[in-house]
């Protein structure tokens, strides 16, 4: 039988970062954290924690967090479901680990959490990341759930599909007029015309470019802006071009501060909600929010032919 003691330490470790505020959260010394884990990775014969600063979790780390937090989600469920059996305040309110792209969490996925926490009592720790490489991170069990675009098969996961993000290449007049006003849009004007990209992960820009006839060898100058509402911001002002979810810049495109380049030429991303198969019934809820919240802002996903 697993360790509880020692699995609470570990997930709290983790949660917070450090030996010393997990040792305040669980209201126990660091040192007894620190015994804790010793013992816990003794027992199973593998090391659990990366000290540093941040400490973080090893694959195995990560996996046994994962349980504890499942384990406090289906306690909580059956407090809910039967009061008399748990009493309150007797469960931890449990903390659910989700990885959302950042164009989701600054648009539709705030309406699926509002929905969410008005019903029960959990509480939520999102990190962004983008939508190609969530999955990777249940796949290493760094989270419970994720919003995500892979269809694709996870292992011991649920994968249900959401609605298509479309994303359009958008500047300001004054940028268009700079750099394309003479010889239009085109491969050559767009291999020399600044561009936004949000991280080293975003590859819509280039997904973009290539379909304009743009090669790898010729792309253009580029400036990083790791900030959903700074990159709409650089590109009214006239920074750059890039890459926007037509959710976050319709008030753009309809008063003009934001002009498509090459209307009809968007890329739509299909969404997808994937979570731990292990953990379906507690996450039901939050899936139904979810679900209700990307079709009530995107456009559905288009049918395979």
């Amino acid at each position: 039988m697993l360790d509880y003691a020692g699995l609470e330490a570990l997930a709290a470790v983790l949660r917070e970062g450090s030996f010393d505020r997990a040792a305040r959260k669980l209201h126990v010394t660091p040192s007894a954290i620190s015994q804790r884990i010793k013992l816990l990775e003794e027992r199973l014969g593998q090391v659990l924690v990366m000290r540093g600063a941040p400490c973080t979790g090893t694959e195995a780390g990560r996996r046994l967090c994962l349980h504890v937090e499942q384990v406090a989600l289906l306690e909580n469920e059956l407090r809910r479901n039967n009061p008399e059996l748990v009493p309150e305040g007797q469960v931890a309110r449990p903390t659910l680990k989700l990885a959302v792209n950042a164009d989701s969490l600054n648009s539709w996925f705030v309406d699926a959490m509002a929905a969410f926490t008005q019903e029960g009592n959990e509480l939520l720790d999102i990190s962004i990341d983008d939508q190609d490489h969530t999955a990777k991170r249940i796949k290493e069990g760094e989270v419970m759930a994720a919003v995500t675009a892979s269809s694709s098969h996870i292992t011991g996961c649920n994968i249900w599909p959401l609605a298509n993000m479309q994303y359009v290449a958008a500047a300001s007049p004054a940028f268009i007029a700079r750099y394309f006003g003479a010889q239009g849009i085109n491969a050559q004007t767009l291999s020399l015309a600044p561009v936004l990209t949000y991280d080293r992960k975003d590859a819509m820009q280039d997904k973009w470019l290539h379909q304009q006839g743009v090669s790898a060898s010729h792309a253009p100058p580029r400036h990083w802006v790791p900030s959903a509402h700074a990159f709409v911001r650089a590109c009214e002002a006239g920074v750059a071009w890039g890459m926007h979810p037509t959710v976050l810049i319709r008030e753009h495109l309809a008063n003009g501060s934001l002009v498509e380049l090459l209307p009809g030429s968007g890329i739509p991303v299909p969404l997808y909600w994937a979570h731990a198969r292990n953990a379906q019934t507690g996450l039901e809820r939050l899936t139904q929010c979810v679900i209700n919240a990307a079709q009530a802002w995107l456009e559905p996903i288009d049918p395979k032919p």
